[in-house]
């Protein structure tokens, strides 16, 4: 998870002239602290500060009066703004103040605020989504947003209609999002241009002495792009050097075994000395693409490319990776590799735009441009400020709005925000008989997509009936006949 790095945050200075005055102040705010990150077992209050002040007396009884003062400040400082409560603790901050742009939000994970007059949006995260605890009844001044910018493995839910269009607004890895993250993984245009990893191609034929001319490294063995089915029957064709978890045959150095390393400098001189490299994700989602496609760009090596029908709208060029989709079978995409493993000019086409630093694809350059957030860039916000000040930005809209006496915008999510279709299997008959294969998730996954499909009309149904219900009867409703 992206650690969160807040810019924009409003702040009050307290200015004492005496040393003593300042300490007490301190200790208020130290001992304040103590009793707001405490979890509050009671969801149904109406006001969220209605707790604190009674948390309040249990201070020191010297401290006491300037607690309560402070918090009764805040508490009208709060109630000039906004709302925006995380359903989901993505945070972990029990409240903020952010500046958007003129605009201003309080940010919280703290579910007293649920009943709060100002509460205007539930910010949810799509891998928590728990259908056993929703603000329900929901007000009709409750937007719901969704981020979620993960593989659909981890809530096969949210991806369909029924569930999807719950929400107002989304920041997901389809162009179509409010808020697109089709580019999370990508730093900007500058890394896909560095040479820095960059292994000149006479050292690669070097190295093909004793290395195989396609690297394959994942841990995540079996997921629902049965890419593993792929890369084994692969292998019978043409050698592969795989060092992760699934299908290994090579070793990583001890250090570069967690794989927590593979953004490490050590993994990264490792896999730049390859020609190609299979880049399959998880999961075959329009837009879907992550470090799988993007790390090997970096360090110029080319790309094999499983995932994303849409992955040519962002190549970097035309010819910077070989698509699996184009190849009817896996021998047919070895035999091609081979050509290009044996011809140094045709491999050269596939990095020219990396030597020369030209990337032709403007839809690419444009996203990267206009995105409004950064990727480990401390100078930027990050993607979930980003998608917090969306919501802000948008709920103030809204407030305007009314303030003139106008009916407030309507924001609805589209299926097209986030859509896969059902897994698939690939089936070969292959040459060589292969080893019978251990039981594993790969025959889960389609069953589990059929009955999300189910689920999302159960908690369709129940959300729309706006009351609270039980984790049996949506239970009950996904298994009725």
């Amino acid at each position: 998870m992206v650690r969160i790095q807040r810019r924009k945050v409003l702040a009050s200075c307290l200015c004492m002239t005496a040393t003593v005055f300042l300490l007490v102040t301190l200790q208020v705010v130290v001992e304040l602290g103590k009793f707001e990150r405490k979890t509050f077992k009671n969801s149904n209050l109406q006001d969220g500060h209605k707790k604190l002040e009674e948390e309040s007396e249990h201070l020191n009884p010297f401290l006491q009066k300037d607690a309560l003062s402070l918090i009764r400040k805040r508490k009208l400082e709060i109630d000039s703004y906004p709302i925006m409560l995380w359903w989901s603790p993505l945070t972990g901050e029990t409240g903020r103040l952010g500046q958007c742009g003129a605009d201003a939000c309080f940010f919280t994970i703290n579910r007293t605020y649920w009943h709060h007059p100002m509460t205007k949006a539930f910010l949810f995260y799509g891998t928590d989504f728990n259908i056993e605890s929703l603000p329900l009844p929901r007000k009709a001044h409750h937007d719901w947003a969704l981020f979620h910018e993960e593989s659909p493995k981890n809530n096969y839910k949210l991806f369909h209609k029924p569930v999807i269009t719950l929400f107002n607004y989304t920041a997901t890895f389809s162009r179509h999002s409010h808020l697109p993250l089709t580019t999370q993984y990508l730093e900007g245009v500058e890394v896909l241009k560095s040479l820095r990893y960059l292994v000149p191609l006479q050292s690669k034929n070097n190295l093909r002495k004793r290395l195989a001319p396609l690297v394959y490294v994942q841990s995540d063995c079996d997921p629902p792009s049965d890419r593993d089915s792929y890369v084994r029957e692969l292998m019978t064709y043409i050698e592969v050097d795989s060092y992760g978890e699934c299908l290994r045959n090579k070793d990583l150095p001890q250090q570069l075994k967690n794989p927590a390393s593979m953004d490490a400098d050590g993994f990264y001189r490792i896999i730049a000395q390859y020609k190609f490299i299979l880049a399959f994700e998880n999961a075959v989602c329009d837009d879907y693409i992550t470090e799988k496609f993007w790390r090997p760009l970096k360090l110029g090596v080319v790309p094999v490319y499983y995932g994303s029908p849409s992955i040519a709208d962002w190549l970097p060029s035309n010819r910077s990776a070989i698509l699996v989709s184009e190849f009817s079978h896996p021998r047919e995409l070895a035999s091609y590799i081979r050509q290009l493993d044996y011809d140094d000019r045709l491999y050269e086409a596939y990095v020219e735009w990396k030597l020369k630093g030209e990337i032709s694809n403007q839809r690419l350059l444009a996203t990267l441009r206009e995105r409004q957030w950064g990727v480990q860039d401390i100078n930027q916000d990050n993607y979930i400020d980003a998608f917090e000040c969306m919501v802000c930005s948008k709920v103030w809209d809204n407030i305007r709005l009314q303030e003139k006496g106008l009916p407030p915008k309507k924001w609805k999510a589209e299926v097209t925000h986030l859509s896969c279709p059902e897994p698939t299997t690939f089936a070969f008959s292959s040459p060589v008989p292969l080893a019978p294969r251990r039981n594993s998730l790969r025959e889960m996954w389609i069953p589990s997509f059929q009955q999300s499909k189910k689920e999302a009309q159960a908690l369709r149904w129940l959300v729309d009936r706006n009351q609270n219900f039980s984790t049996q009867e949506f239970w009950g409703l996904v298994f009725k006949e």
